[in-house]
């Protein structure tokens, strides 16, 4: 059995998906493609830029359910250009804390609205 999670501070699901699901003491965050909550647009002007609001997206929905980056235990990057594979991991550095989640990194043909960059993660909840 798993309960959703659903943060307003975090872009809504474009899809039939929930933001995150908690099954047990793992929450699995759905991944989240740069778009600011606030407007419903993309953050497109770099991939700087791009990472760090795919990561706030994550982090809300985190924070909603009383977690935050530490509990993360593994993340997956989806790109759609290697050319931003640099771009994205100095970001990511500065957001994630360390020691740093299992990851990998993935480039695909195509995201979600066209997105340069889509983050899931799973966290453990230390009860």
């Amino acid at each position: 059995m798993s309960e959703p999670i659903k943060s307003s501070h975090a872009a809504a699901p474009v899809a039939a998906y929930s933001q995150a699901v908690e099954a047990g003491d793992l929450v699995f965050v759905s991944g989240q493609i740069p778009m600011d909550p606030k407007t419903g647009h993309l953050t497109t002007e770099t991939i700087e830029a791009a990472t760090l609001q795919s990561l706030s997206n994550v982090r809300n929905i985190l924070e909603s359910a009383d977690l935050g980056f530490k509990d993360v235990v593994k993340a997956t990057i989806f790109m759609i250009d290697s050319e931003d594979y640099g771009g994205m991991d100095a970001t990511y550095r500065q957001v994630m804390p360390e020691p740093f989640p299992a990851r990998e990194a993935v480039f695909v043909r195509g995201l979600p609205k066209n997105a340069r960059v889509e983050i899931s993660v799973i966290a453990h909840r230390n009860r």
